[in-house]
């Protein structure tokens, strides 16, 4: 059976200054980054050492990694590794981008996030013209904050035809008001899968790959079901507990509103929509076919209330 990690170490430094994120512009001191450092090797030692069964990487990390040449450094020696089928990274895609062309580029996925207060849109949008050239398999997105629609909509005709723009909801905006109508059919307009984002779906009891197929593992190797689900259920480095743990688990949470939960809920099949691009949120399917999708989720499930998500990296 194959298995996805979710992998994020103690890394909390960014290079970019977001107003609503707690990592904006900190800095890790040399002991810290360290300890990054060395976290990182021992769990890519792991993934090497485990051949026994399909692996995928995702890293989520709470500050910037790729400008830290050790996570440039793991893609490129898990994307060689045969029982490695994805290695994806959460990115603001401002870090060198050389190192892809030593990575088996076929394995390789990146979220990238694009923030307009931080960088310009002609030198992001340059790299992931870069990207589609290269073969990678990418996303971008960006937070909904309405000061930004213009950017938006900017940034979506500037972008390759072929890459999917996401779009993170939030539920007010500066004076507080929430979305109009007029908003989120912009939004969905640009994001046919914006309505997914805007709710928390209920999830409690419900049936999640996380615990089973797919699992959230720290710097110290502390093995939960997923981010968001606080109880340990394995150490990684300990011989025979990952296998004892994996099973099968409803979700103990009421509700999941973040992209990198929601989506392994299996009623919503949100894996046929991304297929292999499940990792780094890169949909397999036309635009047109995202948006019949998710009119008849949104109708049928979702329901109208907006909802705030973490802005993800």
């Amino acid at each position: 059976m194959s298995l996805t990690l979710v992998y994020r170490g103690p890394l909390a430094s960014c290079n970019y200054g977001c107003e609503y994120c707690p990592f904006a512009k900190r800095r890790d001191d040399r002991a810290a980054l360290a300890r990054d450092r060395r976290a990182l090797a021992r769990f890519v030692g792991w993934i090497a050492a485990e051949t026994t069964r399909e692996l995928s990487v995702f890293f989520t990390p709470w500050g910037e990694a790729l400008v830290r040449s050790w996570y440039r450094d793991a893609i490129v020696t898990l994307s060689h590794l045969a029982h490695v089928s994805r290695v994806a990274i959460q990115t603001n895609l401002s870090a060198p981008l050389r190192f892809l062309e030593q990575a088996d580029r076929t394995k390789v996925g990146l979220w990238c996030t694009y923030h307009p207060e931080w960088t310009t849109r002609e030198r992001f949008v340059a790299r992931v013209h870069d990207l589609a050239a290269s073969g990678v398999s990418h996303s971008v997105g960006v937070v909904g904050l309405r000061r930004h629609f213009s950017e938006i909509e900017a940034l979506r005709a500037a972008l390759p035809a072929s890459t999917y723009l996401w779009v993170n909801a939030v539920k007010s905006h500066g004076g507080g008001e929430p979305y109009t109508e007029d908003d989120v059919a912009f939004l969905t307009r640009v994001d046919p899968l914006f309505s997914f984002n805007r709710v928390h779906h209920p999830s409690r009891g419900r049936s999640c790959l996380t615990g089973e197929r797919v699992v959230s593992v720290d710097g110290d190797g502390v093995v939960r079901r997923c981010h968001f689900v606080d109880q340990a259920i394995a150490d990684l480095y300990e011989p025979g507990s990952l296998d004892r743990a994996l099973r099968p688990r409803p979700c103990p949470n009421a509700t999941c509103g973040c992209h990198i939960g929601y989506v392994h809920l299996e009623d919503l099949d949100l894996y046929r929509t991304y297929g292999d691009g499940v990792l780094e949120r890169a949909p397999a399917a036309p635009l047109i076919e995202l948006g019949r999708r998710a009119n008849a989720r949104s109708s049928s499930r979702c329901g109208p209330s907006p909802a705030f998500e973490t802005p993800l990296r």
